[in-house]
Parts: structure tokens; sequence; C-alpha cells
């Protein structure tokens, strides 16, 4: 796996967000309505493909939630395999409850409140200070911000072999500024046009359009991408069909939701190159013979 260029994801791969943004999903349904999921069930929504924004992840099982309420008769492993079924994503979790009946769906959307969630979603991960640099206003809630909950995953180390040998990218889904505080934190200096955040145009992954630029900026042969869901290995697999003069390698990562044996089968399953441990493992694995 001779490589140019490398692009790493964020979330799960440089920094741990299990008690900071899945933290934040559960929490935000509960907050605004009373129920929630169960923490592991955010895998089964990045499972189904199409929420690289937490948001809207956030918005789907807040879908589930009041559904369930309304009179779907589905476990949550059911909800995300409909979702998954329908081209995953938004989109396809409406489309889903749709299968209630007309007046037991009107009730779901009087009271699917997607601003408010975003708000409350904020409010808990960025912290009562944060929030109001960042968003603008006072918070809905006070919190102390699930954002100081995110130890580092990668070594110093790593980041100096990565950027002495490649062109080293980053593709997320986080918002820029939080897209800094989280590169600031491990040491990795990235420039803005060798990253693509939630608040640039591309669209989010598993398309293959960022990966893809930044390749053509890098004016790299062979690139390989490193990410902690299925949607990661995924843009990998699109990139190369989009973009077929070059070679795109698809690394997954088993320090975000998918671990152990099961993780490294459905990375397997959905194309991936390579599995590695940690990110960590990936400059041994780039500079094997």
């Amino acid at each position: 796996m001779q490589v140019d260029a490398v692009v790493l994801d964020i979330d799960g791969v440089l920094v741990d967000v299990a008690d900071s943004y899945r933290r934040a999903i559960v929490e935000s349904v509960r907050h605004v309505y009373g129920r929630t999921i169960d923490r592991a069930d955010v895998q089964a929504f990045k499972d189904a493909g199409g929420f690289n924004n937490d948001w809207e992840l956030t918005d789907a099982a807040a879908l589930y939630v009041l559904a369930s309420r309304e009179g779907l008769r589905m476990s949550v492993a059911e909800f995300t395999d409909r979702i998954a079924e329908e081209g995953g994503g938004l989109e396809a979790a409406k489309s889903v409850v749709a299968a209630l009946p007309s007046v037991p769906q009107a009730r779901v959307r009087d009271q699917w409140e997607p601003d408010r969630l975003r708000e409350v979603f904020q409010a808990l991960y960025l912290g009562s200070d944060l929030y109001g640099e960042l968003e603008g206003g006072e918070p809905p809630i006070e919190a102390d911000g699930y954002i100081n909950d995110e130890p580092v995953l990668v070594e110093p180390e790593t980041i100096e072999r990565l950027r002495e040998r490649y062109d080293v990218g980053v593709v997320t889904g986080r918002p820029a500024a939080e897209a800094d505080i989280a590169l600031e934190r491990v040491g990795l200096e990235v420039p803005d046009d060798h990253r693509f955040t939630m608040d640039d145009p591309a669209p989010g992954k598993p398309d293959p359009e960022a990966l893809v630029t930044l390749a053509e900026r890098f004016d790299a042969d062979r690139v390989a991408f490193a990410g902690d869901t299925l949607d990661d290995v995924r843009t990998a697999r699109n990139a190369d069909e989009a973009d077929p003069g070059r070679v795109y390698y698809g690394v997954g990562v088993l320090t975000g939701g998918l671990t152990g044996e099961e993780g490294r089968r459905k990375y397997t399953e959905a194309g991936a190159d390579a599995v590695v441990g940690s990110v960590n493992d990936l400059p041994e694995l780039l500079e094997a013979p």
C-alpha cells in the first residue's frame, strides 16, 4: 500500500468521541422528548449509512422515539435496516416513518423539532461558555461541555511520521470551528485547503467529492483514507469509481464505534483494503514493503 497522500477522519480516529458527540446524540433526544435510544444504538444508525452529520443522526433518532410512541413496531435494528434499504440518511429515516398511518405520522411531524434538537446538542457538546462564543446567544441549557471528554487517540510520533512521508489531509463531518479544536488538541496542523468540514460545500461522506478533490490538490496518484465508519470505507470505494486515474485505499480503524472481530468483519464486507487497531498502526501499514 504505497501512497502519496493520507487523508484522516477526526472522530474515532484522532480523538475518542464516545463520551462527547455520541453522548450528545443520546442526551439531546432525552432532554427534548424524555426518552431516547441506547448509546450502543448510535452505531446502528452509523452502519445504515448517510449519517456523517451527527445533527442529522440525532434528528433520525428522535424520529424513531416519536414514531415508537405513535405505534411504530420496530426495534432500532429493524428501523436502521430499513433506513439502509432506503439508501441511508435522514431522508430514508423519514421514509421509514411514513409506514405509520396518516394521523400518527402527523403527530410525529408536529412534535419533531430539529432546530431545538440542534440547539440542545450544541449546548451539551460545547458547554455554556463555548456555545456563546461559537453559536452566539445564550444556550438553551447550562452544561460543562462534552467536548472536554475527548481523549486523544493519535500519538505525536504517528503525526510526525505521516507528515514526514506524505501529504496529510482531513475529511470530517465536524463544523470547521470544532475541527480546529480537535486538530489543535492532537497537534496536527492542516491548512484550510487540505481539509473538508461540514462547513464546506462538498457533499458529506460517502460521497467521494471531498476525497477526490484533496487527491487532485495533492497531485497524488495513490491515496489512503482512514476512518472509523463504514461510510468512510464507502467513500474510498466511491472515489475509485469516480476517479479511475488514481488508486484509493479505504482503511478501517477500530477505535470508534466499530471494534473487535465484528468491526473487522463489517469493514471487510464494506470493501476495506485494510483494518488497523488504531491510527497509530497506520505508518507501519503504509511503510511495509
